[in-house]
């Protein structure tokens, strides 16, 4: 039988008007501290946010949702928060806040592949 490793997991949400909280999951994020493994799988689908908002800024949704992939690469790309801890870079993006882009509370499970664990989350939640 496989290992089981502990996982942790969060929705990533578009709000295009937060005094409403009504919200579009367009992504998850998930962390594997036993595998080092930190990334996200998102979508922005256009046609059903424009029917929540007149208006949306595609690209700066867009730019910020981008912003996710480069501060779980890490490094140079994340800029100074690509620069902490993996743990600390799941932290700091699943942090509670009030903008455009927020996530879920955090989940946990186990999973014994975090990439195929991410793609069948992204599918349950997001699609």
């Amino acid at each position: 039988m496989p290992d089981k490793h502990l996982f942790e997991y969060a929705v990533i949400r578009v709000v295009p008007c937060v005094e409403r909280e009504e919200f579009i999951n367009v992504g998850v994020i998930l962390y594997c501290s036993s595998k080092g493994f930190l990334k996200t799988k998102c979508e922005l689908n256009e046609q059903r946010l424009c029917s929540f908002s007149d208006k949306p800024d595609l690209e700066e949704l867009k730019e910020r949702l981008h912003a996710f992939d480069r501060i779980c690469a890490g490094h140079k790309e994340g800029g100074t928060i690509g620069d902490l801890p993996i743990a600390s870079r799941f932290r700091w993006l699943t942090a509670t806040r009030s903008t455009v882009i927020q996530t879920s509370p955090v989940h946990p499970g186990l999973c014994t592949d975090p990439q195929e664990t991410l793609d069948k989350l992204y599918h349950q939640l997001v699609v």
